[in-house]
């Protein structure tokens, strides 16, 4: 584990009311020493965390030296979410506490604490995407550039939808972990991607097909790595986030962006499907705005972010050269 470092955010009240005197957050820095180099900062999707470039990272096919966001030339910067459990186990907080509006309020605050004027980029995968979309409509002029990968401004009916399902699951299943996984991942993939991936085989020794197999393995390894609180303040988070909530219309919204905005896409993404994204980049547009649509080609649904590493570099070296 790379070394994890802890920041304290004063006085803060979250949507919902509740006033904390000193809140905890856990982050991780790589490459670059701070105030020395350009800052990325990367947030996490659902199942992540602050470890995006050590050895075990998530993202380390795209963070490191002379990678895509290379280490030599850039402070990357990765917050855990809170509620995540990775660096801090404290279950005291209710999992539907905070929205994700408050973590990216959090995550601004504490960027500013940290005494960072301005990143270079916020880039964020899934539930990290929305939340750096909340931070640039929180700080206009904090982010440069903006680079949202499968991922979207607001939790769509279909994403809320099957939140919900994941939510009923955790609260009645038996195995909650495990069979609320298990569901998640029929979403996350495509039926073109399984057909590729198992082709109708089994496994004989388990007596059962190798998809099944592979999903109760899916199951497992969840189980291993989250608490229930965990995943389940994770999985609400990802039906609260819409820049527009409360806000007088979705015009005084987009007029308050400033950042650059790299939107990247999935062609075959169930969960936040393209139209929207390219709906979203032609509104920015006709705004004024600069924003740009790129697409990851690929059978593997939602998940191909984290499987088509080499058609990132290709989508993204433009903003990260």
């Amino acid at each position: 584990m790379h070394q994890i470092k802890y920041i304290s955010i004063p006085s803060i009240v979250s949507e919902k009311g509740t006033a904390y005197e000193d809140f905890q957050l856990s982050y991780q820095l790589f490459g670059k020493k701070l105030h020395s180099a350009p800052v990325v900062l990367i947030n996490h999707a659902l199942t992540g965390n602050s470890d995006v470039a050590g050895d075990q990272g998530w993202w380390k096919s795209l963070v490191g030296k002379g990678k895509l966001i290379d280490t030599e030339k850039y402070t990357v910067l990765c917050f855990d979410i809170p509620g995540n459990g990775y660096a801090i186990k404290n279950t005291s907080i209710t999992y539907d506490e905070f929205s994700a509006r408050d973590v990216a309020n959090l995550f601004g605050l504490a960027v500013e604490q940290l005494k960072i004027n301005s990143l270079y980029a916020a880039i964020g995968s899934s539930l990290g995407g929305g939340i750096a979309w909340e931070m640039t409509v929180l700080f206009p002029d904090l982010i440069q550039h903006l680079v949202p990968v499968a991922s979207d401004w607001k939790a769509s009916d279909w994403v809320i939808g099957h939140n919900k399902v994941q939510q009923q699951i955790l609260e009645n299943s038996s195995k909650p972990l495990h069979d609320a996984r298990m569901m998640a991942m029929l979403f996350y993939r495509t039926p073109a991607s399984f057909e590729q991936k198992f082709n109708g085989s089994k496994n004989e020794a388990k007596g059962m097909y190798n998809v099944e197999s592979w999903l109760l393995h899916h199951g497992e390894k969840l189980e291993q790595r989250f608490s229930l609180h965990a995943y389940k303040t994770m999985t609400y988070l990802l039906s609260s986030f819409n820049i527009f909530k409360g806000e007088a219309s979705e015009e005084v919204v987009f007029d308050k962006i400033k950042s650059e905005v790299h939107m990247v896409g999935v062609d075959s993404d169930l969960f936040f499907v393209p139209t929207q994204n390219k709906k979203t980049v032609e509104i920015l547009v006709k705004k004024g705005k600069k924003a740009s649509y790129k697409e990851i080609k690929s059978v593997h649904g939602h998940d191909a972010f984290l499987i088509e590493f080499e058609q990132l570099v290709t989508l993204l070296k433009d903003v990260f050269k």
